[in-house]
């Protein structure tokens, strides 16, 4: 699945999703880059953006990493999620860049950095493994 495919299909099947304004960059077989304008809502106090809106960003990454190599099955899951934040993050844009460790047949795993506009280095890192529920045979 393209960019384009990855954010039409997540809008019908995740109209929630909506409030974080997520565009996908980049997709290809080992990689993506997401964005997200972090808003009023996306705050905590202190004005750094939230650790779980942080967490949301990479999660999403994630999943449409995944979707982008096996096709639209919306019942990929999250089963491991670790992230370590490393600075304050501005509100603003946001950018996660991630990697493909491995794609197998039941689980697979990525690698995530997380940036803020304005912000010299990464402001969070993390790990995620999504299990990936068994595929259907096509009826032909």
């Amino acid at each position: 699945m393209n960019g384009q495919e990855l954010e039409a299909f997540l809008y019908e099947e995740f109209p929630q999703i909506r409030s974080m304004d997520c565009k996908v960059l980049h997709v290809d077989a080992e990689s993506i880059e997401i964005t997200m304008q972090a808003k009023e809502e996306h705050l905590r106090p202190g004005g750094t953006v939230s650790g779980p809106t942080m967490m949301s960003l990479v999660d999403l990454a994630m999943y449409l990493l995944v979707l982008a190599q096996i096709g639209p099955v919306a019942l990929a899951v999250t089963t491991n999620l670790n992230i370590n934040f490393l600075r304050k993050p501005e509100p603003g844009d946001l950018i996660v860049k991630g990697r493909l460790l491995k794609l197998g047949k039941t689980l697979a795993s990525g690698d995530f950095t997380l940036h803020s506009k304005g912000v010299n280095g990464p402001v969070a890192h993390a790990t995620s493994t999504y299990a990936i529920p068994p595929l259907k045979p096509s009826a032909n």
